[in-house]
């Protein structure tokens, strides 16, 4: 099963956001040890690391990210998912946008977020980390 991981997600484990933290670092883990496939987007990580680094500086935000890295795979986002999203009028939020076409050009079949509402345009399951869990760990 391959899913795709919002850049919230990514926030709350790198700054230890509780209690959103505990959910998702638990989705991480479950990479090392079931059938999952985790990928994110290079926009994403962006994202991540500027509050990561607002936490605790740019040396350990730039250490958490490739941790994080190491175990997880990063979808691309190209030309194709910058005209899809351009192009699809459902679309409010074009960074949304850009990670959800990544997300289905890689193969995910769900997105992990805390912020389900800004997928509602979106043809493959959106979940948050605790509904996650509760379906598919």
């Amino acid at each position: 099963m391959k899913i795709f991981l919002d850049a919230n997600v990514l926030v709350a484990v790198l700054n230890k956001e509780y209690p959103l933290f505990s959910f998702a670092s638990r989705i991480l883990s479950a990479a090392d040890g079931m059938n999952i496939e985790i990928f994110t987007s290079p926009i994403c990580l962006a994202i991540a690391f500027y509050f990561a680094e607002k936490k605790s500086g740019s040396s350990m935000a730039g250490e958490k990210i490739a941790l994080l890295v190491s175990h997880i795979q990063i979808a691309t986002t190209n030309q194709e998912a910058v005209l899809k999203t351009i192009s699809d009028k459902k679309i409010i939020d074009f960074e949304d946008g850009l990670e959800y076409y990544s997300a289905i050009e890689s193969g995910c079949r769900t997105i992990v977020t805390e912020d389900q509402h800004d997928f509602h345009f979106s043809e493959i399951e959106v979940l948050n980390c605790c509904d996650f869990m509760q379906k598919y760990l």
